[in-house]
């Protein structure tokens, strides 16, 4: 039985509880701005999942296992149900978690993923983080560089670069856990499955992106059958950060409000 572990998170507003979790490489950070203008209408925590943020490193890093720390954390703080709204990997742990807990979970977003499993796409991300000596560079500057040899998007490097921090002796480290993180990519980018959720589920698809395509369909109407899409034109896996008026809009529209 894998052990939990206590979530890092911040909470803002009043109302029913909202669960916001990121995705990988992540942190609850990249949600503040969204989650302060949901809580109008809504108690909103955003978690840094384990591995990523401030919440502690453990081993394994699989779906259950992410679902087994969603159900601590909501049983810590005396949460029974909740809506809850998961991105990429986050996606994924909510769904998983919605399998095994469904009468926890009010309306499910989902944003830009499918339950399935998915070709390894972040390769070249590992590459770069590993080629990053946290011991010998003496700047952020330097981290950046060594990046943009390898990456050649500019938001994915300061997305990723947001994770860099320095210690206490001068050095930097990742603020996500980098080897566990790489060791369980399989696990990461596999499928999630378990008794169809009946409750009321939004997926919302980026445009121009690849993650949910045609052929993901039936496995969605298979495991949330009363779910329906929403696609944001014109937008690609980031939905939240590169349309936020459209994506809260589409999360403000499908949530009751109290």
């Amino acid at each position: 039985m894998t052990v939990p572990v206590d979530l890092n998170y911040k909470s803002f507003g009043q109302g029913p509880p909202l669960i916001i979790l990121h995705g990988l490489f992540g942190m609850l950070d990249n949600w503040q701005t969204l989650a302060r203008r949901l809580a109008a209408d809504f108690t909103v925590y955003i978690v840094d999942q384990r591995n990523h943020g401030r919440s502690p490193h453990a081993e394994p890093h699989d779906y259950p296992t992410l679902a087994e720390d969603l159900r601590h954390f909501m049983e810590t703080h005396w949460i029974y149900r909740a809506h809850l709204l998961g991105h990429s990997m986050g996606g994924k742990t909510v769904m998983q978690f919605a399998f095994e807990y469904p009468d926890m979970v009010d309306h499910l977003v989902v944003a830009d993923i499918a339950p399935a499993g998915y070709p390894r796409r972040h390769d070249f991300i590992f590459e770069a983080l590993f080629a990053v000596p946290l011991d010998r560079i003496e700047s952020r500057n330097e981290a950046k560089a060594i990046l943009e040899r390898y990456l050649d998007e500019p938001a994915i490097v300061q997305f990723l670069l947001k994770n860099l921090a320095r210690q206490p002796d001068g050095t930097f480290r990742w603020k996500f856990n980098l080897p566990v993180l790489y060791k369980y990519y399989d696990a990461i980018i596999g499928p999630v499955e378990g008794e169809p959720f009946e409750g009321p589920t939004l997926f919302i698809k980026g445009g121009a992106s690849d993650h949910i395509t045609e052929a993901h369909l039936p496995q969605i109407e298979r495991l949330f059958p009363h779910s329906r899409l929403e696609v944001m034109e014109g937008v690609g896996h980031w939905v939240h950060a590169e349309q936020p008026d459209r994506f809260l809009q589409l999360v403000q529209a499908f949530l009751p409000k109290g």
